[in-house]
């Protein structure tokens, strides 16, 4: 009898601790909830400005630092820091003082009058045109901000097969047609809409793009604003591997590979 009693009260025992370790959990837990709300809800990182930067200066990466402030005091045009690289290299409309926040409509892509081409030019860089070929609207998608990849297409020497090469990736547009804000390019009509992109690049990128055109075709693939990560051993693809099923099967499993794109087979590049 004595063992079976031993035996409830350690089950007891074992309940008992197990419900003050629940209820200390969930004490836990709402202590956690009304600190939160108290305080201003989570905590959000934003960009803010190390020292003071006049406008048309380019951001660059030692001008800005990160700041953490509750979600209730968080504005949206506050930029996050997970946007950094979409803010870096364009220039400031206004004035920021040290360790102000910086705001979407503190930068020239994102402030409603229009600006000059010119004045949206990092150092070091250029603009360069790229035009869409006939009646190809796709253009008229973009906005300046975003971020594309360059691909040529290329006749292939002594041949009749043409070959797809990616030249440059992630690329910023500065202007669609003669628009350099986006809030111009979304309120035009893209019917009536130049077909033309200007890209930030360096010289020898300008250089590329301009044997480029010379010989073949240019076009461009839009990417996601936050995928800044750039994609590698891209293999060239010649037009006379269409037709072959094992080629077309290696390029759609960049698609599903995990961990990265996998790697195309040696046949596919047109320079091995």
């Amino acid at each position: 009898m004595s063992r079976i009693l031993c035996g409830v009260n350690k089950s007891a025992l074992l309940a008992a601790l197990l419900v003050a370790a629940l209820g200390g959990f969930l004490l836990f837990a709402y202590l956690k909830k009304f600190e939160e709300e108290a305080s201003g809800g989570t905590p959000v990182k934003v960009l803010v400005a190390r020292k003071q930067i006049e406008p048309g200066v380019a951001l660059s990466e030692d001008m800005l630092a990160t700041r953490v402030i509750p979600a209730a005091y968080v504005e949206t045009r506050m930029v996050r820091e997970g946007e950094k690289s979409r803010v870096l290299g364009l220039r400031m409309t206004t004035p920021v003082q040290a360790q102000q926040a910086l705001n979407w409509t503190d930068l020239a892509l994102a402030a409603d009058d229009k600006r000059d081409l010119s004045s949206l030019i990092q150092p070091g860089l250029r603009a360069v045109s790229v035009r869409a070929q006939g009646d190809d609207k796709s253009y008229a998608l973009m906005r300046p901000g975003d971020r594309v990849d360059v691909i040529a297409t290329l006749p292939v020497e002594k041949s009749n097969a043409r070959q797809s090469i990616v030249l440059l990736q992630n690329v910023l547009v500065l202007a669609v047609g003669l628009e350099t804000t986006q809030e111009a390019t979304k309120s035009g009509n893209p019917a009536q809409q130049e077909m033309l992109l200007n890209l930030s690049l360096t010289i020898p990128e300008a250089q590329l793009i301009a044997l480029a055109q010379e010989k073949g075709r240019i076009s461009v693939a839009l990417r996601n604003p936050d995928d800044v990560k750039l994609t590698e051993g891209v293999a060239d693809l010649s037009s006379d591997l269409l037709t072959d099923g094992k080629t077309r099967k290696s390029v759609q499993d960049y698609r599903k590979a995990p961990t990265g794109p996998v790697k195309l087979p040696s046949a596919v590049g047109a320079n091995p």
